[in-house]
C-alpha cells in the first residue's frame, strides 16, 4: 500500500509517500511558506508523486492534518484528502497536529507522558496529554496559559512538552521541562506513521477548537427596501 500524507496546518506545506508494505518514505517535501497552501499544494503534490517514481493511482490511502491550526490551511488540507479519495477510490483519514507532535516526541524521547501545546494566540493554546505509549490521556482543548499550567501542577517533571508554545509555558514553570518540539505541527513522517497505524474509517472533518475569526461588517449591510 502506497499512502499520500499532507499537511498544511500551520507554516508548513508538506507532502509525503509512503510504501507501507516496504516500510520506507518513497518522497517527502516540505516548504515553509507560512500562508497560500492553495496555491503551492498540488504542485508539491505534483513533486512528490514524480519523485516517488509511482503514479498518482498508485496512491491507496490518502491522510491530512486535520488542526488544530491556521483555518485556511487545515480547509486547503481536508478538501484536498476527501477530492483525492473521491477520485481514487481509497480511504482517506485524519491526523490531529497535536497527535503527530506526541508522536515525534516519543521517537525524541520514549517512555514519557507529553503534553502537546500549540500557540493559538490571543493569550490561548491548543493542548493535550498524551500517556507514555502515545495514547491520548485528555481531550484536545484550548486554554489559557493559567489554566495550562494549573493543569501542569498534577504532573511530574517527567512530562516532555512539544510544540509551539512550549517556551511560553516552561517561562511561567519553576522547573521548566524538556521540550521535544517549537513547531506549530509535527513532520509529516508522523502524520505518513500515523496514517498507516489508524483504523479510523470516518471521512476526515477539521478540528478547529474554538469559532472562526469572522465577524458580520454591520456597516455595510444595506437596509431592506419595502415595496409601496
Amino acid at each position: 500500500m502506497k499512502l499520500l500524507a499532507l499537511d498544511t496546518a500551520a507554516n508548513l506545506c508538506s507532502v509525503a509517500i509512503f510504501d507501507a508494505e516496504s516500510g520506507t518514505m518513497l518522497a517527502q517535501i516540505s516548504e515553509d511558506i507560512g500562508k497560500g497552501h492553495a496555491e503551492r499544494l498540488m504542485a508539491i503534490m505534483e513533486q512528490a508523486v514524480a519523485n516517488a517514481g509511482i503514479a498518482i493511482n498508485e496512491i491507496s490511502k490518502v491522510v491530512t492534518s486535520i488542526g488544530p491550526g491556521s483555518f485556511t490551511g487545515v480547509r486547503v488540507g481536508v478538501a484536498t484528502a476527501r477530492g483525492l479519495a473521491l477520485a481514487l477510490r481509497c480511504p482517506a483519514i485524519g491526523i490531529t497536529t497535536l497527535e503527530a507532535l506526541a508522536y515525534d516526541a516519543g521517537k525524541a524521547l520514549s517512555g514519557r507522558p507529553v503534553l502537546s501545546v500549540i500557540d493559538a494566540r490571543r493569550d490561548e493554546f491548543y493542548a493535550q496529554f498524551f500517556a507514555s505509549d502515545s495514547t491520548p490521556a485528555s481531550e484536545p482543548m484550548i486554554v489559557t496559559l493559567p489554566g495550562i499550567v494549573e493543569q501542569l501542577a498534577g504532573h511530574g517533571q517527567n512530562l516532555v512538552l512539544a510544540g509551539s508554545a512550549s517556551a511560553l509555558i516552561n517561562a511561567k514553570l519553576e522547573r521548566p521541562l524538556d521540550v521535544t518540539s517549537a513547531m506549530a505541527t509535527g513532520t509529516i513522517e508522523a502524520f505518513a506513521q500515523l496514517g498507516i497505524r489508524s483504523q479510523d474509517t470516518a471521512l476526515p472533518s477539521p478540528l478547529y477548537l474554538r469559532g472562526l475569526d469572522v465577524k458580520p461588517q454591520q456597516g455595510f449591510v444595506l437596509k431592506r427596501q419595502v415595496a409601496e
